[in-house]
């Protein structure tokens, strides 16, 4: 791996196994360390979901649309992501405890709008297989 600080408690490690379960179901999907330090999931080279530590706390970020941001931060629950919230992100810190019905909704969101045409094609073929 990077050199930079990775996901090292064991909440951040759980919260980490938790996230890659749901991102790695979707098609072309790769786990990569960026510049930052941070644990990111992506498809092409384009990420949806983001996680890292600061001190003793493990957070994740999700890419959104800027509607469904607002909505989130109204909910409560969820804050603006630093630098790259403007683009819709939004953080769950690991202190909340989430609704990971709801999380994994977001990330189907997140990667649906990141992914080229012919990958979402091909995950809503595969899903719509399974129902």
């Amino acid at each position: 791996m990077d050199k930079h600080k990775q996901v090292e408690t064991l909440a951040g490690l759980a919260l980490l196994e938790r996230l890659r379960t749901i991102c790695t179901q979707f098609p072309e999907v790769q786990e990569k360390v960026d510049s930052f330090g941070h644990i990111t999931f992506r498809v092409g080279d384009k990420p949806f979901v983001m996680i890292g530590e600061r001190g003793l706390e493990a957070s994740f970020s999700l890419k959104t649309t800027p509607h469904t941001q607002e909505l989130l931060l109204h909910k409560g629950g969820y804050t603006k992501t630093p630098y790259i919230g403007q683009h819709g992100w939004v953080s769950v810190s690991g202190f909340t405890t989430p609704d990971w019905e709801e999380i994994e909704g977001l990330i189907q969101e997140g990667y649906l709008r990141t992914a080229p045409k012919r990958l979402a094609k091909l995950y809503r073929e595969q899903q719509g297989q399974r129902r």
